[in-house]
């Protein structure tokens, strides 16, 4: 088994591609290598016609803590820049029905890969939050541009600046999620709803989220470009104390 498989978890379920991510022990934070490895992924679920609808979830105590600072420190920025990119656009552009079971902390990258993802099921008691404002950087994952288009512009503003706690509770009063359950049912539920949609007519299902998100992907591809600008100047301007994806 590759570092890159022991990352993430593959099944498969009566025509549900099951993605786990699989870093427990970091809280399934991400390292360059899993952006690309989940990416990779789901380019492999959109192009097998047995798989109808991915669903995604996270082993162990949590979803997904974000980036893995440590492995942060230790890579490349650039490779980290386009790590998120790729599979940001992967999520953008992915045809077929995404849903998510989310639990434990939904951080950073793990809460802002969940704005690509078409319905949200997530642990009434799980944490959320976008902590780029107290770690020293801006908006990620095309953030700047889906945020606002699901929770409003105030609201994206104010989640954005704040670097809050969100509940789960409070993420599907805010239309960050799609519902909010019991810990201990969300990757159940998550599991039929997938199997729900895989009962219902797929090529309906996957021309209403073309439409729904008809000129998304270009838009999101260059919000990301301009986040990761932004990111840059932001650690200029802190003197290198900041945390950017890029020099550029």
């Amino acid at each position: 088994m590759t570092s890159t498989e022991r990352e993430l978890l593959v099944d498969n379920v009566n025509g549900v591609r099951v993605l786990s991510l699989n870093r427990p022990e970091r809280l399934n934070a991400f390292t360059a290598q899993a952006y690309f490895g989940l990416a990779t992924a789901l380019d492999e679920a959109a192009a097998d016609e047995n798989v109808e609808v991915v669903l995604l979830k996270g082993e162990g105590r949590a979803y997904c803590a974000g980036v893995d600072l440590f492995a942060l420190g230790e890579t490349d920025s650039d490779e980290f820049s386009l790590g998120i990119k790729t599979v940001v656009l992967a999520l953008a552009n992915f045809p077929k029905p995404i849903v998510a079971a989310v639990h434990g902390a939904v951080v950073g990258f793990g809460a802002t890969m969940l704005l690509h993802v078409d319905i949200v099921l997530t642990a009434d008691d799980a944490r959320w939050r976008f902590p780029f404002t107290e770690l020293g950087t801006g908006p990620e994952a095309g953030s700047s541009f889906m945020l606002p288009k699901i929770v409003g512009e105030r609201r994206a503003t104010e989640l954005l600046m704040t670097s809050r706690w969100v509940s789960g509770q409070e993420a599907a009063e805010l239309g960050l999620a799609t519902d909010a359950v019991p810990a201990d049912q969300v990757h159940q539920m998550g599991l039929l709803v997938a199997q729900k949609l895989t009962s219902l007519k797929g090529a309906a299902i996957v021309e209403t989220k073309a439409l729904m998100r008809r000129g998304w992907g270009q838009e999101i591809a260059e919000a990301i470009d301009r986040e990761t600008h932004i990111a840059g100047e932001i650690g200029r301007k802190l003197g290198g104390g900041g945390f950017a994806w890029s020099a550029s």
